[in-house]
């Protein structure tokens, strides 16, 4: 998938999208989409910002942000921050934190 963005033509990112929402889970997909975004964070930032702007839709980014709101919340967890009191997620899936847990997060 990777590969396929980088190339920038949606006609062949919405395609393969198509074939593997028809194969997989929302959940799946949207995991695909996140290895696949990392892996062009590293290779071509350029082509991950045009995948998230032209390519992705929404219901994907939405499902990405609950799969990585999760991840990030268990993290948290795990370093001993309080859900509702260190961070929590809005109605849209937006995490929201305190200066403590994006400490935590960003390592600093």
């Amino acid at each position: 998938m990777a590969c396929a963005i980088m190339a920038r033509d949606s006609r062949i990112g919405k395609d393969l999208l198509a074939n593997l929402r028809k194969r997989s889970s929302p959940e799946n997909v949207a995991g695909v989409m996140i290895v696949s975004l990392e892996r062009l964070l590293w290779t071509d930032a350029e082509a991950m910002i045009w995948a998230i702007d032209h390519l992705l839709p929404i219901d994907v980014l939405q499902e990405i942000r609950r799969i990585t709101s999760v991840a990030i919340g268990k993290r948290l967890i795990h370093k001993g921050l309080q859900p509702g009191e260190d961070f929590s997620v809005d109605s849209t899936g937006r995490l929201l934190l305190n200066s403590k847990a994006e400490l935590a997060i960003l390592g600093c």
